[in-house]
Protein backbone atom coordinates (compact mmCIF):
# COMPACT_ATOMS: atom_id res chain seq x y z
CA UNK A 1 0.00 0.00 0.00
CA UNK A 2 0.74 2.76 -0.77
CA UNK A 3 0.58 6.43 1.23
CA UNK A 4 0.89 10.17 0.54
CA UNK A 5 1.63 12.89 2.87
CA UNK A 6 0.32 16.44 2.20
CA UNK A 7 1.02 19.12 4.90
CA UNK A 8 -0.64 22.38 4.05
CA UNK A 9 0.47 25.47 5.86
CA UNK A 10 1.98 28.61 4.34
CA UNK A 11 4.04 29.45 7.18
CA UNK A 12 6.30 25.51 6.25
CA UNK A 13 7.15 27.05 3.13
CA UNK A 14 8.00 29.93 4.40
CA UNK A 15 9.92 28.50 7.25
CA UNK A 16 7.85 30.05 10.46
CA UNK A 17 7.52 26.10 11.41
CA UNK A 18 9.91 23.29 10.23
CA UNK A 19 7.52 20.43 9.26
CA UNK A 20 8.60 17.72 11.76
CA UNK A 21 5.24 16.23 11.00
CA UNK A 22 5.77 14.87 7.78
CA UNK A 23 9.01 13.89 8.87
CA UNK A 24 7.29 11.56 11.72
CA UNK A 25 4.16 10.29 9.65
CA UNK A 26 6.85 8.75 7.13
CA UNK A 27 8.90 6.71 10.00
CA UNK A 28 5.55 5.80 11.44
CA UNK A 29 4.29 4.39 8.37
CA UNK A 30 7.71 3.11 7.38
CA UNK A 31 7.90 1.12 10.76
CA UNK A 32 4.11 -0.03 9.55
CA UNK A 33 5.63 -1.66 6.33
CA UNK A 34 3.98 1.10 4.87
CA UNK A 35 4.80 2.67 1.52
CA UNK A 36 5.61 6.50 1.21
CA UNK A 37 6.88 7.62 -2.11
CA UNK A 38 5.75 11.12 -2.05
CA UNK A 39 5.43 14.19 0.41
CA UNK A 40 4.23 17.46 -0.55
CA UNK A 41 3.87 20.90 1.13
CA UNK A 42 1.85 23.61 0.41
CA UNK A 43 0.54 27.17 0.90
CA UNK A 44 -2.88 27.92 2.96
CA UNK A 45 -4.50 28.57 -1.12
CA UNK A 46 -7.59 26.89 -2.77
CA UNK A 47 -6.34 26.33 -6.28
CA UNK A 48 -3.15 24.76 -4.89
CA UNK A 49 -4.73 22.71 -2.39
CA UNK A 50 -7.03 21.65 -4.54
CA UNK A 51 -4.22 20.41 -7.01
CA UNK A 52 -1.60 18.47 -4.74
CA UNK A 53 -4.89 16.50 -3.26
CA UNK A 54 -5.82 15.14 -6.47
CA UNK A 55 -2.62 14.42 -7.60
CA UNK A 56 -2.39 12.65 -4.46
CA UNK A 57 -5.65 10.73 -4.92
CA UNK A 58 -5.09 9.65 -8.42
CA UNK A 59 -1.21 8.05 -7.69
CA UNK A 60 -1.33 7.03 -3.93
CA UNK A 61 -3.62 4.29 -2.28
CA UNK A 62 -4.33 6.93 1.19
CA UNK A 63 -3.92 9.81 1.50
CA UNK A 64 -2.59 11.68 4.95
CA UNK A 65 -3.58 15.09 4.90
CA UNK A 66 -1.96 17.31 7.87
CA UNK A 67 -2.74 20.92 9.05
CA UNK A 68 -5.56 23.20 8.00
CA UNK A 69 -7.87 21.95 10.54
CA UNK A 70 -8.45 24.83 12.77
CA UNK A 71 -11.26 27.69 12.94
CA UNK A 72 -10.24 30.52 11.56
CA UNK A 73 -10.37 31.73 7.87
CA UNK A 74 -7.18 30.24 6.19
CA UNK A 75 -8.04 26.74 7.81
CA UNK A 76 -9.67 25.14 4.41
CA UNK A 77 -8.40 21.74 4.32
CA UNK A 78 -12.29 20.29 5.46
CA UNK A 79 -13.56 22.38 2.54
CA UNK A 80 -11.11 21.37 -0.37
CA UNK A 81 -11.69 17.65 0.87
CA UNK A 82 -15.50 18.37 0.42
CA UNK A 83 -14.82 19.65 -3.00
CA UNK A 84 -12.57 16.64 -3.59
CA UNK A 85 -15.28 14.47 -2.88
CA UNK A 86 -18.14 16.51 -4.26
CA UNK A 87 -20.29 16.81 -1.41
CA UNK A 88 -21.22 19.52 0.99
CA UNK A 89 -20.11 20.25 4.47
CA UNK A 90 -22.46 19.24 7.36
CA UNK A 91 -22.86 20.56 10.65
CA UNK A 92 -22.65 17.43 13.57
CA UNK A 93 -24.44 18.58 16.89
CA UNK A 94 -22.36 15.98 18.95
CA UNK A 95 -18.63 17.53 17.42
CA UNK A 96 -19.96 21.59 18.12
CA UNK A 97 -20.65 20.22 22.19
CA UNK A 98 -17.11 18.55 22.36
CA UNK A 99 -15.24 21.49 20.95
CA UNK A 100 -17.84 24.00 23.55
CA UNK A 101 -17.21 21.82 26.70
CA UNK A 102 -13.67 21.67 25.99
CA UNK A 103 -13.54 25.72 26.19
CA UNK A 104 -16.20 25.23 29.68
CA UNK A 105 -13.62 23.41 31.29
CA UNK A 106 -10.88 25.86 30.96
CA UNK A 107 -13.44 28.26 32.11
CA UNK A 108 -13.40 29.93 28.65
CA UNK A 109 -16.46 31.11 26.20
CA UNK A 110 -16.09 29.25 22.76
CA UNK A 111 -15.61 32.09 19.86
CA UNK A 112 -18.64 30.85 17.52
CA UNK A 113 -15.69 30.21 14.89
CA UNK A 114 -14.97 27.59 16.65
CA UNK A 115 -17.85 25.94 14.84
CA UNK A 116 -16.20 25.89 11.48
CA UNK A 117 -14.50 22.85 13.37
CA UNK A 118 -18.02 20.44 13.73
CA UNK A 119 -17.96 20.79 9.98
CA UNK A 120 -17.46 17.07 7.81
CA UNK A 121 -18.35 16.24 4.65
CA UNK A 122 -21.29 14.09 3.47
CA UNK A 123 -19.87 10.57 3.51
CA UNK A 124 -16.80 11.16 5.64
CA UNK A 125 -16.46 10.58 9.34
CA UNK A 126 -14.20 11.76 12.43
CA UNK A 127 -11.43 9.76 14.15
CA UNK A 128 -12.13 8.43 17.84
CA UNK A 129 -9.55 10.38 19.26
CA UNK A 130 -9.62 14.21 19.49
CA UNK A 131 -7.01 15.39 22.05
CA UNK A 132 -8.01 19.18 20.97
CA UNK A 133 -10.82 21.31 19.01
CA UNK A 134 -10.11 20.01 15.81
CA UNK A 135 -11.41 16.86 15.05
CA UNK A 136 -9.74 14.39 12.44
CA UNK A 137 -11.42 13.71 9.53
CA UNK A 138 -11.50 10.13 7.41
CA UNK A 139 -13.11 10.47 3.84
CA UNK A 140 -13.75 8.58 1.00
CA UNK A 141 -12.81 10.14 -2.20
CA UNK A 142 -13.11 8.70 -5.77
CA UNK A 143 -10.39 8.15 -8.05
CA UNK A 144 -10.67 8.63 -12.16
CA UNK A 145 -10.42 5.27 -12.31
CA UNK A 146 -13.90 4.90 -10.45
CA UNK A 147 -11.23 3.24 -7.54
CA UNK A 148 -11.76 3.89 -4.03
CA UNK A 149 -9.29 6.12 -2.09
CA UNK A 150 -9.18 6.85 1.65
CA UNK A 151 -7.96 10.48 3.04
CA UNK A 152 -7.46 10.78 6.38
CA UNK A 153 -7.23 14.52 7.18
CA UNK A 154 -5.15 14.99 10.84
CA UNK A 155 -4.58 18.62 12.84
CA UNK A 156 -0.76 20.38 12.40
CA UNK A 157 -0.44 20.38 16.35
CA UNK A 158 1.63 17.27 17.03
CA UNK A 159 0.39 15.66 19.60
CA UNK A 160 -3.00 15.78 18.29
CA UNK A 161 -1.45 14.52 15.07
CA UNK A 162 0.48 11.87 16.40
CA UNK A 163 -2.77 10.00 18.94
CA UNK A 164 -4.89 10.22 16.04
CA UNK A 165 -2.01 8.52 13.63
CA UNK A 166 -1.50 6.32 16.23
CA UNK A 167 -4.74 5.78 17.17
CA UNK A 168 -6.78 5.05 13.92
CA UNK A 169 -5.04 6.13 11.10
CA UNK A 170 -1.76 3.33 10.91
CA UNK A 171 -3.88 1.05 12.55
CA UNK A 172 -6.63 0.93 9.80
CA UNK A 173 -3.85 1.33 7.00
CA UNK A 174 -2.32 -1.63 8.58
CA UNK A 175 -5.57 -3.97 7.99
CA UNK A 176 -6.17 -2.38 4.23
CA UNK A 177 -2.89 -3.38 3.71
CA UNK A 178 -3.33 -7.00 4.19
CA UNK A 179 -0.45 -7.49 6.51
CA UNK A 180 -1.13 -8.64 9.68
CA UNK A 181 2.20 -9.11 11.12
CA UNK A 182 3.55 -7.35 13.73
CA UNK A 183 6.37 -4.63 12.74
CA UNK A 184 8.30 -3.66 16.22
CA UNK A 185 11.36 -0.79 16.21
CA UNK A 186 13.75 -0.56 18.33
CA UNK A 187 16.18 2.37 18.79
CA UNK A 188 19.65 1.92 20.49
CA UNK A 189 20.97 5.85 21.79
CA UNK A 190 24.40 6.19 21.18
CA UNK A 191 26.91 9.58 22.03
CA UNK A 192 30.22 9.45 20.74
CA UNK A 193 30.31 8.09 17.24
CA UNK A 194 30.22 9.38 14.05
CA UNK A 195 27.72 7.73 11.11
CA UNK A 196 30.52 6.88 9.00
CA UNK A 197 32.58 5.25 12.00
CA UNK A 198 29.17 3.16 13.16
CA UNK A 199 28.50 2.69 9.93
CA UNK A 200 32.38 1.22 9.04
CA UNK A 201 32.02 -0.97 12.38
CA UNK A 202 28.86 -2.75 11.65
CA UNK A 203 30.03 -3.10 7.55
CA UNK A 204 29.74 -6.66 7.97
CA UNK A 205 26.69 -6.86 9.90
CA UNK A 206 24.50 -4.86 7.58
CA UNK A 207 25.43 -6.81 4.72
CA UNK A 208 24.18 -9.81 6.38
CA UNK A 209 21.37 -8.44 7.25
CA UNK A 210 20.61 -6.80 3.82
CA UNK A 211 21.19 -10.03 2.26
CA UNK A 212 18.23 -12.28 5.10
CA UNK A 213 15.96 -8.52 4.92
CA UNK A 214 14.52 -8.84 8.29
CA UNK A 215 15.92 -7.59 10.72
CA UNK A 216 16.68 -4.54 9.45
CA UNK A 217 19.16 -1.30 10.65
CA UNK A 218 19.24 2.44 10.20
CA UNK A 219 20.97 5.45 11.62
CA UNK A 220 19.30 8.33 12.50
CA UNK A 221 21.41 11.35 12.78
CA UNK A 222 19.94 13.61 15.93
CA UNK A 223 22.04 16.38 15.99
CA UNK A 224 22.31 16.68 19.72
CA UNK A 225 20.77 13.94 21.36
CA UNK A 226 22.90 11.96 19.37
CA UNK A 227 22.95 9.20 16.28
CA UNK A 228 20.16 6.31 16.54
CA UNK A 229 20.18 2.92 15.14
CA UNK A 230 17.09 1.22 14.72
CA UNK A 231 16.67 -2.20 14.59
CA UNK A 232 13.20 -3.04 12.63
CA UNK A 233 11.80 -6.56 12.47
CA UNK A 234 8.71 -8.25 11.54
CA UNK A 235 7.21 -11.48 12.71
CA UNK A 236 3.74 -13.32 12.98
CA UNK A 237 2.97 -12.04 16.55
CA UNK A 238 4.45 -9.94 19.32
CA UNK A 239 6.25 -12.62 21.06
CA UNK A 240 7.94 -13.39 18.04
CA UNK A 241 9.02 -10.04 16.83
CA UNK A 242 10.21 -8.99 20.07
CA UNK A 243 12.42 -12.12 20.23
CA UNK A 244 14.11 -10.73 16.88
CA UNK A 245 14.68 -7.85 17.96
CA UNK A 246 16.50 -9.03 21.17
CA UNK A 247 18.35 -11.16 18.82
CA UNK A 248 19.36 -8.51 17.17
CA UNK A 249 20.32 -5.96 20.06
CA UNK A 250 22.33 -8.67 21.40
CA UNK A 251 24.67 -9.12 18.44
CA UNK A 252 24.90 -5.12 18.39
CA UNK A 253 25.89 -4.97 21.76
CA UNK A 254 29.38 -6.32 21.99
CA UNK A 255 30.35 -4.34 18.85
CA UNK A 256 28.97 -0.84 20.00
CA UNK A 257 28.37 -1.17 23.51
CA UNK A 258 31.06 1.79 24.13
CA UNK A 259 29.23 4.41 22.84
CA UNK A 260 25.21 3.24 23.96
CA UNK A 261 23.60 4.92 26.69
CA UNK A 262 20.27 3.83 26.23
CA UNK A 263 17.30 2.27 24.29
CA UNK A 264 14.27 3.76 22.07
CA UNK A 265 12.55 7.26 24.49
CA UNK A 266 15.39 7.27 26.75
CA UNK A 267 17.55 10.82 26.69
CA UNK A 268 21.10 11.15 28.29
CA UNK A 269 19.62 13.26 31.25
CA UNK A 270 17.18 10.42 32.03
CA UNK A 271 20.09 7.85 32.18
CA UNK A 272 22.32 9.82 34.31
CA UNK A 273 19.18 10.21 36.64
CA UNK A 274 18.25 6.85 36.74
CA UNK A 275 22.31 5.23 37.45
CA UNK A 276 22.82 7.98 40.03
CA UNK A 277 19.72 7.12 41.96
CA UNK A 278 20.29 3.42 41.89
CA UNK A 279 23.98 3.98 43.23
CA UNK A 280 22.17 6.59 45.99
CA UNK A 281 24.43 9.18 44.87
CA UNK A 282 23.94 13.26 44.38
CA UNK A 283 24.99 15.70 41.90
CA UNK A 284 25.85 19.49 41.70
CA UNK A 285 27.09 21.30 38.79
CA UNK A 286 28.71 24.45 37.94
CA UNK A 287 27.92 26.13 34.70
CA UNK A 288 30.25 28.73 32.67
CA UNK A 289 29.79 28.67 28.77
CA UNK A 290 26.47 26.29 29.12
CA UNK A 291 24.94 28.93 31.17
CA UNK A 292 22.61 26.54 33.06
CA UNK A 293 21.78 23.88 29.84
CA UNK A 294 22.90 20.93 32.19
CA UNK A 295 20.90 21.66 35.05
CA UNK A 296 17.67 22.28 33.21
CA UNK A 297 18.44 19.25 31.15
CA UNK A 298 18.61 17.23 34.67
CA UNK A 299 15.56 18.80 36.13
CA UNK A 300 13.39 18.07 33.22
CA UNK A 301 13.46 14.66 34.74
CA UNK A 302 10.99 13.00 37.25
CA UNK A 303 12.57 12.46 40.41
CA UNK A 304 15.92 14.31 39.57
CA UNK A 305 15.28 16.08 43.20
CA UNK A 306 16.47 12.72 44.72
CA UNK A 307 19.92 12.73 43.40
CA UNK A 308 20.38 16.90 41.74
CA UNK A 309 21.11 19.02 44.77
CA UNK A 310 21.44 22.00 42.54
CA UNK A 311 23.58 24.06 40.58
CA UNK A 312 26.02 27.25 39.96
CA UNK A 313 25.90 29.06 36.45
CA UNK A 314 29.52 30.87 37.22
CA UNK A 315 29.50 33.17 34.19
CA UNK A 316 31.94 36.00 35.10
CA UNK A 317 35.18 35.04 36.40
CA UNK A 318 34.89 36.98 39.63
CA UNK A 319 31.97 34.17 40.29
CA UNK A 320 34.44 31.44 39.99
CA UNK A 321 36.98 33.08 41.51
CA UNK A 322 34.83 34.10 44.53
CA UNK A 323 32.39 32.01 45.04
CA UNK A 324 33.91 28.81 43.77
CA UNK A 325 37.36 29.05 44.68
CA UNK A 326 38.99 28.71 41.20
CA UNK A 327 42.18 29.81 41.53
CA UNK A 328 42.92 33.63 40.20
CA UNK A 329 44.05 32.75 35.94
CA UNK A 330 42.94 31.50 32.68
CA UNK A 331 39.68 29.76 33.16
CA UNK A 332 39.62 27.87 30.20
CA UNK A 333 41.20 25.33 31.15
CA UNK A 334 41.03 21.66 32.81
CA UNK A 335 42.51 23.52 35.97
CA UNK A 336 39.57 25.66 36.25
CA UNK A 337 36.91 23.11 35.10
CA UNK A 338 38.26 21.04 38.21
CA UNK A 339 37.97 23.94 40.45
CA UNK A 340 34.80 23.90 39.34
CA UNK A 341 33.41 20.89 39.54
CA UNK A 342 34.97 20.42 43.21
CA UNK A 343 33.95 24.11 44.34
CA UNK A 344 30.22 23.12 43.50
CA UNK A 345 30.65 19.73 44.87
CA UNK A 346 31.67 21.03 48.39
CA UNK A 347 29.37 23.85 48.36
CA UNK A 348 26.55 21.94 47.58
CA UNK A 349 27.22 18.98 49.74
CA UNK A 350 26.69 16.69 46.57
CA UNK A 351 29.06 13.16 46.25
CA UNK A 352 29.82 14.46 42.71
CA UNK A 353 30.71 17.74 40.81
CA UNK A 354 30.44 18.76 37.52
CA UNK A 355 31.39 21.64 35.54
CA UNK A 356 31.92 23.74 31.99
CA UNK A 357 33.68 26.46 31.11
CA UNK A 358 35.11 27.66 27.38
CA UNK A 359 34.76 29.41 24.41
CA UNK A 360 31.29 29.25 22.74
CA UNK A 361 32.15 32.25 20.49
CA UNK A 362 31.80 34.17 18.35
CA UNK A 363 35.28 35.67 19.13
CA UNK A 364 38.37 33.84 20.79
CA UNK A 365 39.18 33.90 24.16
CA UNK A 366 42.27 33.50 26.49
CA UNK A 367 43.71 32.61 22.99
CA UNK A 368 41.92 29.58 22.95
CA UNK A 369 39.91 28.79 19.45
CA UNK A 370 35.83 28.83 19.70
CA UNK A 371 34.58 25.46 20.72
CA UNK A 372 37.28 24.90 23.32
CA UNK A 373 35.84 23.65 25.91
CA UNK A 374 37.24 22.01 29.45
CA UNK A 375 34.67 19.28 31.29
CA UNK A 376 35.36 18.14 34.62
CA UNK A 377 33.99 15.85 37.24
CA UNK A 378 34.85 16.03 40.78
CA UNK A 379 34.18 13.14 43.32
CA UNK A 380 35.56 13.11 46.84
CA UNK A 381 38.32 10.90 46.07
CA UNK A 382 38.94 11.21 42.22
CA UNK A 383 38.84 14.17 39.84
CA UNK A 384 38.86 13.82 35.87
CA UNK A 385 39.23 17.04 33.33
CA UNK A 386 38.98 16.90 29.59
CA UNK A 387 39.00 19.37 26.63
CA UNK A 388 37.03 18.83 23.63
CA UNK A 389 36.92 20.75 20.57
CA UNK A 390 33.23 20.94 19.57
CA UNK A 391 32.25 22.44 16.05
CA UNK A 392 29.10 24.42 15.23
CA UNK A 393 27.70 27.87 16.17
CA UNK A 394 27.43 29.22 19.59
CA UNK A 395 24.33 27.75 20.21
CA UNK A 396 25.50 24.32 18.83
CA UNK A 397 28.72 24.58 21.17
CA UNK A 398 27.02 25.05 24.48
CA UNK A 399 24.37 21.88 23.46
CA UNK A 400 26.70 19.90 22.67
CA UNK A 401 28.61 20.78 25.57
CA UNK A 402 26.00 19.85 28.31
CA UNK A 403 25.37 16.48 26.47
CA UNK A 404 29.29 15.68 26.42
CA UNK A 405 29.50 16.49 30.01
CA UNK A 406 26.17 14.18 31.23
CA UNK A 407 27.82 11.55 28.90
CA UNK A 408 30.92 11.86 30.87
CA UNK A 409 29.09 11.57 34.59
CA UNK A 410 27.29 8.44 33.15
CA UNK A 411 30.57 6.67 31.57
CA UNK A 412 32.07 7.26 35.27
CA UNK A 413 29.22 6.59 37.05
CA UNK A 414 28.55 3.05 35.30
CA UNK A 415 32.43 2.54 34.16
CA UNK A 416 32.60 2.57 30.91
Amino acid sequence: MNVEVVAIGTELLLGQIIDTNSSWIGQELAAAGLNSHFQTKVGDNPDRIRTVLRQAIERSDAVICCGGLGPTQDDITRDMIAELMGVELVHHDDIAAKIRHMFESRGREMPEINLRQAMVPVGGSVLAEQPGTAPGLRCPVTASDGSERLLYAVPGVPYEMKEMMVGSVIPELRRLSGDESVIKSRVIRTWGASESGLAEILADRIDELDAAGNPTLAFLASGVEGLKVRITAKAADEAAVVAMLDAEQAVLEPLIGHVIFGFDDDNMEAVVIRELRERQLTLAVAESLTGGYVAGRLCAVPGASAVFRGGVVAYHPEVKFGLLGVPEGPVVSEEAALAMAEGVRQKLGADIGLATTGVAGPDESEGKKVGTVCVAIARADSQRATTLTLPGDRERIRQYSAISLLDMLRRDVVGN
